[in-house]
């Protein structure tokens, strides 16, 4: 249970929210474990099996508070809003910015910032941390081509442009990726991204991991009622959650990249987990494909404090920490949308 920007959040898979008066009351096995104003939420984002009384629904549709249901695991299931919510508003302001490239790129920009400042850190964590097990002299020159870009991403207007600079960053970073693997080096290597289908264990990971996390950002998104399809860096594509996908940007080198490597590193997974295809494709075992999803909601589980808002959270809760940010600058509450960026 946390509060956060006004909105409430529902962790246990056991809590049952029910309405007390003009509060929300929060019951876990028959014990009230917290009671909150109503007229103090603007959202309240439920995880838990029980879910929540019809009356409280009424309450929150009655007074314009958006409640949004999940299971256990992060995947989106309803949203309940009274016919005087602001979501068509959002949505139209989502599309208008869509619609015009410049203030798209002011946007994108940002979410690129985070992605580079974040991918240079995962390098510079690993240089700080064992400086003797890695080619020292490729990883300091990744880390410096990587600071020079935030300078020029600042600046950057043109969304073609940002997106070259966002390519050539990416290659220098996957460059020294396999510097970061520290352990299990003769069967964990990394010659660079490859995907549909990928060639090599640590593909298969990277493409898996990030499947994951853009199936938690469209969940995220949809439950701030931002549609998840229409994005600002990624352009509209049948069938393409464009704006999962840039969401995902910043916090695919902190949220997967280190994961995974984490997961090489600590010997969580070992060669026996995968297999290799008639094509040559490796794919999971399934004893393989169950440790790296159980490893994975573990990590969601974990508290970290969040860079922008200082406040202690889940890593699980940073894609809609980040969605409800992104909703705010839309409507008009920030000056620009804060990205997320991990120290």
């Amino acid at each position: 249970m946390k509060k956060l920007l006004n909105t409430l959040f529902i962790t246990n898979e056991n809590g049952y929210l029910s309405l007390d008066g003009e509060t929300v009351k929060i019951t876990i096995d028959y014990q009230k474990v917290g009671q909150f104003p109503l007229h103090t939420l603007e959202n309240i984002v439920c995880f838990s099996h029980p879910g929540a009384s019809p009356a409280l629904m009424g309450a929150c549709a009655a007074r314009g508070i958006g409640l949004s249901f999940y299971n256990p695991f992060g995947k989106f299931l309803c949203r309940i809003n009274g016919e005087n919510h602001g979501n068509v508003l959002l949505r139209k302001k989502q599309y208008r910015t869509s619609d015009d490239t410049t203030s798209s790129c002011l946007i994108a920009r940002n979410m690129i910032i985070g992605k580079i400042f974040n991918s240079r850190w995962s390098i510079d964590r690993t240089l700080r941390d064992h400086p003797l097990r890695v080619n020292e002299e490729a990883c300091k020159k990744a880390v410096q081509y990587l600071s020079n870009s935030l300078t020029k991403i600042k600046e950057e207007e043109n969304l073609d442009s940002l997106r070259g600079t966002e390519g050539e960053c990416a290659s220098v970073y996957f460059r020294v990726f396999n510097e970061l693997i520290l352990n299990q080096k003769d069967d964990f290597i990394f010659r660079g991204r490859n995907k549909r289908p990928p060639m090599d264990i640590i593909n298969t990971m990277l493409s898996f991991g990030y499947t994951l996390l853009a199936n938690d950002c469209a969940n995220a998104l949809e439950g701030v009622g931002l549609d998840s399809y229409i994005g600002f860096m990624h352009r509209d594509r049948p069938g393409r959650k464009s704006l999962a996908l840039d969401l995902m940007e910043e916090l695919r080198p902190v949220m997967v990249d280190r994961f995974i490597l984490s997961l090489i590193n600590n010997r969580q997974i070992q060669p026996k987990h995968f297999c290799t295809m008639e094509n040559g494709a490796v794919s999971f075992t399934e004893e393989g494909r169950k440790r790296f999803l159980a490893a994975w909601q573990e990590k969601k589980r974990t508290q970290i404090t969040h860079p922008y808002l200082k406040e202690k959270i889940s890593w699980g809760l940073v894609p809609h920490v980040q969605s409800l940010l992104l909703a705010r600058f839309l409507r008009g509450d920030l000056d620009g949308y804060p990205p997320f960026l991990w120290k």
